[in-house]
């Protein structure tokens, strides 16, 4: 299997190529020549292992210059006794027919840890199948989430280093501590003034600048990232899509082979375009939910046809999906237009001049045969919280209420009654403050400040990593423009 440039079809690589470079080098994302696909009784198969063996079947079908034997070794050391449930992505039935799929049983509580878990041990690997002998520099942008776990991921990783940056005031404050405060001797953190687009924004242009790669290329170092523009991190999030529905047809939700729904809290479109993969290899899926909070630039283009991110920009409880500029679209307008890289293009070069484009109807069309979408303010998202755990004694954290809500909007709307799966992507104590307001404490002071108080109003465990966040101290205070950030890569490179 072969994978291609979004932007330019002509150039293809390897697996390992593209994991090690992780944006082509003109901009595009890479995508698979062909999506293999699940055999007859696969799925059958598949119920009976445990996480990590589905891991390497299913990512095995995409990475054909990795052995069978390195990736179970990958697998069996990503999904370990850092997670603290043995199911790794264990999926919690809600009630007749919703479920919970948690992700966020790793290291860092959230739902990024499934792929950047997994990462480190690709990108080393592709390094050496590639005879890259330079060292790795991990550039990412993060709104929350990915930051921590990309830290967490890589830190003390042999021939790399990491730098992280991410929107000042636009995370929580347990997942600024969670980055501010990171061990390692070769990470980096830097907030920046601005919303993560601005932060994503830099980090892009760092990558676009030639200059600096041959700079940086002279002290012997290449730039690599850790969003889910890499290959790498999209494949691993592929696998826990086909894991949900082994287990849901095992809980006997489903009987094998029937379809099921999933909703998906959404801003980069990463988490959602693994499942339309999970979808196209014939996982049973009828329909892919993307849930916006009040960022809801997705919502509007899949209900229009246009993408406009000429709008204003919200600060909510649900931090993570305050994103106006979502990066997998690229790969969706892709797969959907039959490899149009020159609609592509087109594309792109209308968000980076005007801000926006507008899609054709009949491709419109297609995407909505298998994406449905919806929007939840801020006291919707409360209230959902709120309403869950009244009825269900469920605790959820602000996406996971973002989604929920939306779900029950799309039924309501539609009559669609499938047994559905609410992709739950973060621990309600990373967003403790706003989740214990809404099932009615008392949230005033910081978020680190209020773990003990939501566990004693919710009774709910707190996860080892976030009860060990009390009485650390940052690590890393600086806080940059997106035109410093070249700046304080080169200052961290040395």
């Amino acid at each position: 299997m072969r994978f291609h440039s979004t932007r330019d079809v002509k150039l293809a690589y390897t697996s390992a190529q593209a994991i090690t470079q992780g944006l082509s080098k003109d901009g595009g994302l890479f995508v698979p020549d062909a999506f293999p696909k699940l055999a007859a009784g696969q799925l059958e198969e598949l119920s009976s292992m445990d996480y990590p063996h589905r891991a390497a079947a299913v990512m095995g079908m995409f990475l054909e210059d990795f052995s069978a034997g390195e990736l179970a070794a990958f697998t069996e050391k990503a999904y370990g006794s850092q997670f603290d449930d043995p199911s790794i992505a264990p999926v919690r039935r809600i009630d007749e027919n919703t479920a919970a799929l948690e992700l966020w049983h790793g290291p860092t509580c959230a739902f990024k840890d499934m792929a950047l878990q997994m990462l480190p041990l690709l990108l080393t690997a592709s390094m050496k199948k590639t005879g890259e002998t330079r060292r790795a520099c991990i550039l990412t942008a993060t709104s929350g989430d990915t930051g921590k776990a990309a830290l967490e991921g890589f830190r003390d990783v042999p021939g790399t280093k990491i730098m992280v940056f991410y929107p000042k005031d636009g995370v929580s404050d347990v997942q600024a501590l969670q980055m501010t405060s990171q061990e390692g001797a070769n990470v980096g953190v830097s907030a920046v003034y601005g919303n993560f687009d601005d932060a994503q924004a830099g980090v892009k242009k760092i990558f676009s600048d030639e200059a600096f790669r041959e700079e940086l290329d002279g002290k012997g170092w290449f730039l690599s990232s850790a969003n889910s523009i890499n290959l790498g991190r999209l494949l691993p999030q592929v696998v826990y899509y086909v894991s949900a529905y082994c287990d849901m047809a095992a809980a006997g939700m489903v009987r094998m082979g029937e379809p099921v729904n999933f909703c998906v809290p959404t801003g980069n479109f990463g988490n959602i375009l693994a499942g339309f993969y999970a979808r196209q290899m014939g996982l049973p899926v009828k329909k892919l939910i993307c849930a916006s909070n009040a960022n809801d630039v997705l919502t509007d283009f899949i209900s229009t046809g246009t993408y406009d991110r000429n709008r204003p920009f919200f600060t909510t409880i649900s931090p993570s999906m305050d994103i106006l500029v979502s990066s997998n679209l690229e790969r969706m307008l892709f797969h959907l237009s039959g490899g149009d890289d020159g609609f592509v293009r087109k594309c792109m070069e209308g968000l980076a001049s005007e801000g926006k484009y507008t899609v054709p109807e009949d491709l419109m069309a297609a995407l909505r045969e298998i994406f449905a979408c919806g929007c939840c303010g801020e006291e919707g998202t409360r209230e959902q919280i709120s309403r869950i755990f009244t009825a269900h004694g469920y605790l959820i954290d602000t996406h996971t209420a973002v989604a929920y809500r939306v779900l029950e909007d799309y039924r309501a709307s539609t009559g669609d009654m499938t047994p559905a799966a609410v992709v739950s992507t973060a621990s309600p104590y990373k967003f403790c403050g706003a989740v214990l307001e809404a099932i009615g404490g008392a949230a005033e002071g910081s978020g680190v400040e209020l773990i003990d108080r939501l566990s004693e109003k919710s009774g709910v465990r707190i996860p080892e990593p976030l009860a060990a966040l009390k009485g650390k101290q940052p690590r890393f205070t600086q806080c940059v423009s997106k035109q410093e950030m070249q700046e304080a890569v080169r200052s961290f490179i040395g």
